[in-house]
This record gives structure tokens, C-alpha cells and sequence, in this order.
């Protein structure tokens, strides 16, 4: 009786040993956008950096997508015709380093192709237009500010499990308009807000970092605080819910949250009318141009 538990105990741990043969769907290639753009006004420039890569099949890398051509359109909309930018330019880009998949201006051209920070305004529309060999896609962002962060604090408080750090943000609204903020609290951890509850108010909120960061005494944390149209907030909102906090939202975004970045070949053909046929033929991520303030905060221990 022994022997023949033994010989079945055996058989059910090498039968876990066999190879499973897992037929995985063929997805469509997609372009990839990391189009967000940081605007510090204290600086000269826009640091304007486009990566684009090709989402792959299950399991593998994604690759650097090979590109055309690539140029930013900016200015004021004209009140009377808003598809018209006035008192702008055009920032033509290029792969300064061949297979980086990362577009800047182009330091090649005759006239700077750089976007001075002092020549944009809130509210200005930026249009990023970029071609493949076989396709050009199309994308349209407005200008946002955001606000300064006041104060950041380290707090003693904890959720789950007792080891969590916490930091204290606090920032006033600006009670003019109606504000859609991004949070980046480092280590690819994102937090979105609107001041529906807030208007004009200085708002104060604790974050809650893992233990698992493991986060040391003297070690330093930098807090940034985004502007966002109410687009650009949704998209964030959907995506970070959708990456679960494993990865950041700027990473590879999940193939079921669609950002603003449109598949718009042909479009200036006669015979084409719109582009309803290829709704689905559109590229990931988002082009967006906001306003940071930043702030850092040193972490001591608890004893301390």
C-alpha cells in the first residue's frame, strides 16, 4: 500500500514537469508615444524629447520605431478660426543618436529649432505630427499651468502595514480657473486630482509610500506637481488604474486606454473623407505639454 502511494505521489510531481505548449494571439504592432513634455518656466528652453517605439507580441522587447519625420506646430488659436495658430512656429525634430528612438530639435538647420520658453503662453495649442514610411499620425495638446507646491512634510502615520513612509503634500489652488493636476511622487508612483472640492483653497494630503521602496534615513525624494487639461487627467486616471501601481503610466501604456495620438493617413487625400474605417488604427501613449514645480524632501528615520 505504501509503495503504491508513493508511485502516485511520483507520478502526479513529474506530471507537473511536462511542457504546455500556450498558442498566444498575434497582436498588431502599434506605435508608441511618450509625448509628454515638462515645461519649466525658470529655464530657456521647452525640453522637448519625443520617444516613439513599436509595441511587439507577448514576452518580447518593444523596438524603436523607425520614423520619417517628426515636427511640432505651436501658437495662439485664432478666436475666429481656432485651427489657425498665430504668433507661433514650427520646431522641426530629429534622432540626434540613430536607433535611440529619441526625438529633439533638429541642431541642424539654419534657425534654432528650440522653443524658448518665453515665446509660449496658457493656453497656446501644440500639434505634434509624426511619419512613418507608410503612415503619419497626428496629435493636439493645449498648454497648461500648474501651481507651486508649498510644503512638503514627513509625517509619523502608516496604513496596512505600519511600515509605510508618509509625506505631507501641500499646495494652494489658483481660484480662477478650474485646475486638473498630475502628481509625480518619484519611483514611477502617479496620484491625480481636480479641484472640484478645493477651488481656490490650499489643499493638504498625505501619500503613502510602500515599504517595499524600503526608503532610508537621508534619502531623497522628488515631488512634482503637473498641470493637466481634463484629457490628459482622464488618460492618467485610466491608465494608472489599469498599470496597478507595478509600473509607471509613462511606460508601456495598456493597449485598452487610448490617448490623443491619431492615425490620420491620408486625411488630406480628396477621396478621403475621415478616417471611421481605421478608428482602430491608432498609436499608444499621449503628447501633452504642462507645467512642473518641483520639490524635494529629505527622509529621516522615525526616531528622529
Amino acid at each position: 500500500m505504501k509503495k503504491l502511494i508513493m508511485i502516485l505521489i511520483l507520478g502526479l510531481f513529474f506530471s507537473c514537469e511536462d511542457v504546455v505548449d500556450v498558442t498566444l494571439p498575434e497582436n498588431d504592432s502599434r506605435l508608441i508615444v511618450n509625448g509628454v513634455i515638462r515645461v519649466d518656466e525658470t529655464e530657456e528652453f521647452v525640453p522637448v524629447e519625443i520617444t516613439v517605439t513599436e509595441s511587439s507580441s507577448f514576452f518580447e522587447t518593444n523596438t524603436i520605431a523607425n520614423l520619417k519625420s517628426a515636427a511640432i506646430f505651436y501658437g495662439t488659436p485664432n478666436p475666429n478660426a481656432p485651427e489657425i495658430l498665430e504668433g507661433g512656429g514650427i520646431s522641426y525634430l530629429t534622432e540626434l543618436e540613430p536607433g535611440s528612438g529619441k526625438w529633439v530639435p533638429d541642431p541642424s538647420y539654419d534657425s534654432d529649432q528650440r522653443i524658448r520658453v518665453q515665446n509660449i503662453n496658457e493656453g497656446d495649442v501644440f500639434q505634434l505630427i509624426l511619419e512613418t514610411e507608410q503612415e503619419r499620425f497626428f496629435a493636439s495638446t493645449t498648454y497648461v499651468k500648474s501651481v507651486p507646491i508649498d510644503t512638503l512634510e514627513q509625517g509619523d502615520q502608516t496604513l496596512f502595514s505600519g511600515d509605510e513612509t508618509e509625506v505631507i503634500v501641500t499646495f494652494t489652488d489658483n481660484g480662477d480657473r478650474n485646475d486638473f493636476y498630475i502628481l509625480d511622487f518619484d519611483f514611477n508612483e502617479y496620484l491625480v486630482t481636480e479641484d472640484e472640492f478645493y477651488q481656490g483653497q490650499t489643499f493638504v494630503f498625505s501619500y503613502f509610500y510602500d515599504a517595499d521602496l524600503a526608503l532610508n534615513s537621508d534619502d531623497i525624494i522628488e515631488i512634482s506637481l503637473l498641470g493637466a487639461t481634463e484629457s490628459f487627467y482622464n488618460y492618467m486616471n485610466q491608465i494608472i488604474v489599469q498599470s496597478g501601481g507595478d509600473q509607471g503610466p509613462f511606460q508601456t501604456p495598456a493597449a485598452t486606454v487610448r490617448g490623443n495620438i491619431t492615425n490620420v493617413t491620408g486625411l488630406d487625400n480628396n477621396e478621403v473623407k475621415d478616417n471611421v474605417e481605421r478608428s482602430n488604427n491608432y498609436a499608444l501613449g499621449y503628447f501633452a505639454i504642462v507645467q512642473e514645480h518641483k520639490k524635494s524632501i529629505v527622509i529621516q528615520d522615525e526616531e528622529n
